[in-house]
């Protein structure tokens, strides 16, 4: 993702590649490669920091940079709602933290088809797909949208059989509960991200899929993020916000 990102804003006419942080960087580049947040900023100037690292890293890279006035875009998943409030209110200088679950425009569209879809469907899941090196599971997709559909079914719940159906030994085969809709994570090579809602009612079903294929599908979400940032201010959460869906 790191080296998409690069590519994706020294392509764009209005914004150019200030740095990189990289601990693990040998040799030089096109531009200064810092092994810290807190080198970076002491040694390079620039607007927003944009993170696609790991859950164990992110909350730590975030914080020093919102309270250094730098705005952040962050597509790192892992952290909690309170977490992300929590490090918006140490941001300085008016800076946002700008998070998205997913930056492809399409699983945006997803989710909010599946909002919508919510309220007429008394069962759904969510089965979400990723390569085997994803570092979290359920992925930060799947969890937005098993809330969106809780939030529209405004308290309603399924009734399909859960976990107390699962057998002896097989605890899990209902997936984990997200806002009570079950939730299954596959992790496999061939993938790279993808997703389907499953919507069941008497006599239909209604599947809801966004597939993506090449990294490359999340550039545009991620450069609107960065053209964006420099606007908002604290916590936006949701690619959804800068697309008026």
């Amino acid at each position: 993702m790191g080296t998409a990102v690069v590519e994706a804003v020294s392509a764009a006419d209005d914004m150019r590649v200030a740095c990189g942080i990289d601990p693990h960087a040998t040799g030089a580049g096109a531009f200064p490669v810092f092994a810290s947040v807190e080198e970076a900023l002491a040694g390079a100037a620039f607007d927003v920091m944009v993170d696609f690292t790991q859950p164990s890293v992110v909350e730590g890279n975030v914080e020093r940079a919102l309270r250094a006035g730098v705005d952040c875009v962050v597509g790192t998943t892992g952290l909690s709602r309170d977490t992300l409030e929590r490090l918006a209110e140490q941001a300085t200088d008016g800076a946002c933290l700008f998070f998205a679950p997913n930056f492809t425009t399409g699983a945006v569209l997803m989710m909010q088809f599946a909002k919508a879809a919510a309220p007429f469907f008394p069962e759904a899941e969510v089965v979400e797909y990723h390569h085997c090196n994803k570092k979290d599971a359920p992925s930060g997709t799947a969890m937005l949208t098993a809330e969106l559909i809780a939030d529209a079914r405004e308290g309603r719940r399924s009734a399909a059989p859960g976990r107390e159906t699962e057998l002896a030994g097989a605890e899990g085969a209902r997936g984990a509960l997200v806002e009570g809709v079950p939730v299954h994570a596959v992790r496999s090579n061939g993938f790279v991200a993808s997703q389907e809602v499953i919507f069941g009612s008497m006599g239909q079903t209604l599947t809801i899929r966004h597939d993506s294929w090449d990294r490359t599908s999340y550039m545009p979400g991620v450069l609107l993020g960065v053209r964006s940032v420099g606007d908002l201010h604290g916590l936006v959460v949701g690619l959804e916000s800068l697309m008026d869906v």
